[in-house]
Formats: C-alpha cells, sequence, structure tokens
C-alpha cells in the first residue's frame, strides 16, 4: 500500500479552509492540507476526523500518513489515535511539492555513486530539477528514478515513506541520498534533523571572505520585498535558525575558492549566507551574483568575466562531499563527488588570471 497525492484529493463539498503550499517547512517539508477543528469540536481521533473530510482517502491510507509522520496537530507529528480537540489545526504534509500530474517514469541518465538494497546515492548534474512542480513536471530527478526503479515492486515514487531524503537546487550539482525503504528513510531523516550527517560544499564567490574561515549565524527566511529570495533576518525577529562554516581554499584575486560546511539545511542557506556576508556566488542571478562586483572597470576584465558566466551559466556551488550512518549496517558512509566540468573550467580561468597579475 502506499500513500499518494491521488488518494488525499479534496472533494468539492469537503471542508473550507484546506490549503496546499509550494513552500517547505523548517523540516524541508510541504504542506498539502490543513483543516481547523471548530469551537464545539468533540474529541474524536484523528483518522477519523481527516476521513470525514476527505472523500478519496481510505482510514487506512490516512493511518499510514500518520506512521509516516505526515500528519501534524499544532505543528507536532500525531499517531492515528490521537483525538482532535477544539480549534486544533491539523495539516498533512509531505516531503515534496504536491504533484499535479502522474510521475511518469523518464529515461534519463542517472550518474549512481553507490546503491544497495537500502538506499542510492546519486550525482546530480547542474541543471536538473529534483521534484516536479511549478512548471516542471517532466524531465526531473524524481521521474528519472521513477525509471530506474520501474522494475522494482517495493519502490513508489509516490509513496512519501521513501524517496530523496534531502534536496539542493536545479542549478547546484552534488550528491544526493535516497531511500528505498520506509525504515532507511526515516533513519536518514532523523540524522539530517539531528545534524549528524556531513555535507560539504565548493563554491566560488566573489571578493575574499575576511577572516578566511568562519561561521555565518542568521535566521532565514522568505525576503519580504522578494518571495523567489530568501533572506537574513536577526535572531528572535523570524524565519529559521541557520548556520554555515566557510573556508577560503583558494584566493584569486576578485573571487576566491571556498568550502562551506552545513550545520542546518534551510532553502538557499549557502547563496543567501555567503550574499549576506557580501560575498555572492558567483554566477547566482537571483542574489546578484551574476554582476561584476569585484575586479577591474576595463572593458576586457568585463569580456573576461562574461567568458566566465558562460563557460559556469550557473551559481558556482556543488555539493561535494555527503557523510551519514548506514541505516542498516550502522557503517559511517562517505562520499565524494568531483567539482563538475563547468566549475572546474570557470576556476581555472580565474587562476589564470590571478597568476597573470601577480607576474
Amino acid at each position: 500500500m502506499t500513500f499518494s497525492d491521488d488518494d488525499l484529493d479534496l472533494t468539492p463539498d469537503a471542508t473550507p479552509g484546506s490549503v496546499v503550499s509550494a513552500e517547505p517547512d523548517e523540516n524541508g517539508l510541504y504542506e498539502h492540507f490543513r483543516f481547523t477543528a471548530d469551537a464545539g469540536q468533540q474529541l474524536l481521533r484523528v483518522d477519523k476526523f481527516l476521513t470525514e473530510r476527505m472523500q478519496k482517502s481510505s482510514r487506512n491510507r490516512i493511518q499510514q500518513a500518520a506512521e509516516a509522520g505526515c500528519i501534524l496537530v499544532n505543528g507536532k507529528a500525531v499517531k492515528s489515535n490521537y483525538r482532535v480537540k477544539p480549534l486544533d489545526v491539523i495539516q498533512i504534509v509531505m516531503d515534496r511539492p504536491r504533484y499535479e500530474l502522474e510521475i511518469i517514469p523518464e529515461d534519463i541518465p542517472l550518474d549512481i555513486v553507490y546503491e544497495d538494497e537500502a538506499l542510492l546515492v546519486v550525482n546530480k548534474p547542474p541543471g536538473l530539477v529534483v521534484h516536479p512542480g511549478h512548471g516542471n513536471y517532466h524531465g526531473t530527478l524524481v521521474n528519472a528514478l521513477a525509471w530506474h526503479f520501474r522494475d522494482n515492486p517495493n519502490y513508489d515514487v509516490n509513496d512519501p515513506r521513501m524517496g530523496l531524503v534531502h534536496r539542493i537546487d536545479k542549478d547546484t550539482s552534488g550528491l544526493l541520498v535516497v531511500a528505498k525503504t520506509p525504515d532507511a528513510k526515516t533513519s536518514l531523516g532523523k540524522q539530517f534533523f539531528n545534524k549528524t550527517t556531513k555535507r560539504e560544499y565548493n563554491a566560488v564567490v566573489w571578493g575574499v571572505p575576511d577572516p578566511a574561515k568562519g561561521t555565518i549565524t542568521g535566521n532565514i527566511d522568505r525576503d519580504l520585498r522578494d518571495r523567489l529570495r530568501m533572506a537574513v533576518f536577526p535572531d528572535g525577529e523570524r524565519g529559521k535558525h541557520a548556520v554555515t562554516h566557510y573556508e577560503v581554499l583558494e584566493n584569486l584575486g576578485p573571487v576566491s575558492v571556498v568550502r562551506c560546511v552545513l550545520e542546518t539545511g534551510r532553502t538557499h542557506q549557502i547563496r543567501v549566507h555567503m550574499r549576506h556576508i557580501g560575498h555572492p556566488l558567483l554566477n547566482d542571478a537571483r542574489y546578484g551574483g551574476d554582476e561584476i562586483l569585484r575586479g577591474e572597470r576595463t572593458a576586457s576584465y568585463r569580456k573576461f568575466v562574461a567568458n566566465c558566466f558562460d563557460t559556469c551559466p550557473r551559481q558556482a556551488l556543488h555539493a561535494r562531499t555527503l557523510g551519514f550512518v548506514h541505516p542498516v549496517t550502522g557503517q559511517e558512509m562517505f562520499f565524494t563527488s568531483e567539482v563538475p566540468a563547468d566549475m572546474t573550467a570557470m576556476i581555472e580561468r580565474w587562476r589564470r588570471y590571478a597568476a597573470g597579475k601577480q607576474s
């Protein structure tokens, strides 16, 4: 049995107030539905409460959703025997946006770094969207996984109890782990939540951070002026706590190569944190890195930078390392992905530029 969006479709006479959110919460979960109990609500099991309001969902499906941690009451996961009280806010959440169309398996090449019965580690190329949605309903990593697992009767791409455990942006390259069983996803999910995983990124940023090694701490939330961007807010004002550790690996004059280690995993965390300290990622259009922020004002320099942007036509960010404890064997696993060709070629251009300035 699986738990999918189709099982949770509301009928026209469903209780008003249900919502679908395109924004993940601090745990990377997307709200698919929300109900608020009436002030006169009698005590009632949450599985029965939801079954009465969602005609296409059987009580068994609702109970599976609860077991998968997909039913929240007042922000906390509950089991199916929880009794709904007056004014309780009941949410159904998943680890991905709502799929508006059936997931079609597509023969998209996958760079599989490791695979066993419990999990798969994949090296995502830049430009590949992770989840369908927001106009990208085909050609995603989820479509590729559906094809890869098409002959595996135990894997359902629509089942929230398995699949991608975390995500990276479309134009960020690098390592992702996929759980092939519910138990594996539960174990890996707890490791990400408890911040015991090891995640390191390589980035190219404008300027050279000073000090060369440090920690960026700042709550992250949606930018009040641009909902497509994230922004840093003072602690306690709004947003979710976020911590990024960085270290300059290579000083290349107007730019530098840095290593970023995530302590938390917020949306666009590295991109917005580096911009916050005045060092946006190169060619990151959303955060101003596609402008010339350091260096000369000559026409030849502008042409040089334009060529660098053409060489790496995306934000210069790569999820290079990923470490976690195997959910079955208990063995510590650590994977490394080499920086891809577009970033490597751009870095080499800047090395030659820096060497020419020093000679």
